[in-house]
């Protein structure tokens, strides 16, 4: 089974990831803003933004790392056809059940990811 990221399920064009904050609707938790934009595509695509302030480059990398796995263990979840983008805000250490739980949260908000009770 494939762990990684495919090449199309990443936003990597400038124009495409202007789009998404320009014309994307925006969910916050406490370290982590949502967008979410329609994109026409029978797919959906991602990118993790942190901030330059949340440290050094190991640290970004690494929840950056953290955020696309736990979108890509429940992206078979989503509605199709939509461009993500986190941008994460320091804060303090979150161990990842509470970034999960925080994410499918924002996720169901957004209405792209089905309602659980499990929550």
């Amino acid at each position: 089974m494939r762990r990684s990221l495919t090449k199309s399920e990443l936003v990597r064009k400038k124009s495409d990831i202007d789009a998404i904050f320009r014309e994307g609707r925006r969910y916050a938790s406490s370290w982590v803003r949502l967008i979410v934009r329609k994109n026409g595509l029978e797919h959906n695509r991602m990118i993790v933004i942190p901030v330059r302030k949340y440290g050094p480059s190991h640290q970004r990398n690494k929840i950056r790392r953290q955020v696309k796995e736990i979108w890509r263990v429940e992206k078979i979840n989503f509605s199709p056809g939509f461009d993500f983008a986190f941008v994460v805000y320091p804060k303090k250490v979150l161990d990842h059940a509470t970034q999960k739980k925080e994410l499918l949260d924002l996720f169901s908000q957004a209405g792209v990811y089905p309602q659980s009770s499990e929550l």
